[in-house]
Order: C-alpha cells, then structure tokens, then sequence
C-alpha cells in the first residue's frame, strides 16, 4: 500500500475552494492520508506555490505551510486546523507571510498551482533553528521514506 493524500475540499488537480484562499476564511483546508509505510517515524506537510508571482514567468517558489514532527498515526488534518490543534509533537514552520502556520493562496496574477506534499521520515527532526522550509528539507535529506502530493489550483475571482 502506498501513501495517498487527499481533501475533502478539492481534488487533484482541482480548484481550491475560496474559503482556504485570503478572499475567504483563509483556513486550511481538510487533509487525509493513508498507506503510511512501516518504520515512518514522523511526518512532515509543506505546501507552496511554484507559480509566484506570475505563472507565465515564475521567480519563485512561495511557502503556505510548513509542518514536521507530526506523529506517524496520524491520519489527517481537520479543515481550520488551529497551531494549538495539530497533532501532539507537531512542529510548524515559518510561511513566506512571515507567519507560523497556514498562509491561503492569494495568487496577484494568473492561475496557481498549489502543491501539499507529504513525506513519511525514518527519523524525527526535532528543533530547528530558523524553522524553514529550506532548513527543513535540509534536515529530511535521507530520511524521506516515501512522499506523496496533492495539487490544487487557485486564481482570484474580481
């Protein structure tokens, strides 16, 4: 059985729904994942955007979330998760809004790809020191067991 990651909100490939996005709630949306692979011992979450800031011609990749640690029997996210409600021992991250936790698609131009990527580790990274996605990936390499994205898709409506 392989890792599979899914939304009750969107699709692969699909739109994202405005709720999860800055012209809604801005909330997280719902995730769900299942095949996780014996001797994963934590989880880690990092969605962005590699469409910014404009998918004809992209400059660079914009980080929405940034998640590890989370425990191997966890099964998902619940939509609008809140940092205080995520899975015991979950680490989150800086976001490219200078935040911790979820940041919405706010796409200024054109239609934007959203990757959630979720990877099975053999280790739990613990503590890092500026808390990146950069620092992270820098943390899980050999360690990613087996990964698996979602993609969903937003473009502001006027």
């Amino acid at each position: 059985m392989s890792l599979t990651l899914t939304s009750p909100s969107f699709v692969h490939g699909g739109a994202i729904p405005a709720q999860h996005t800055c012209q809604g709630a801005e909330s997280s949306p719902a995730l769900a994942w299942s095949g996780v692979p014996a001797g994963t011992r934590s989880l880690a979450l990092i969605v962005d955007d590699p469409d910014a800031p404009d998918p004809a011609t992209p400059k660079r990749v914009w980080v929405h979330w940034v998640l590890w640690d989370m425990p191997p029997d966890a099964t998902g996210l619940p939509e609008g998760v809140a940092v205080a409600a995520l899975p015991a021992g979950t680490r989150v991250g800086m976001n490219d809004m200078n935040d911790f936790g979820y940041g919405g698609p706010c796409p200024s131009i054109g239609k934007h790809r959203y990757f959630h990527k979720l990877y099975a580790l053999d280790t739990v990274i613990g503590e890092l020191e500026n808390s990146t996605k950069k620092e992270l990936l820098a943390a899980m390499e050999g360690h990613v067991l087996e990964s698996v994205e979602l993609m969903g898709t937003y473009q502001m409506t006027k």
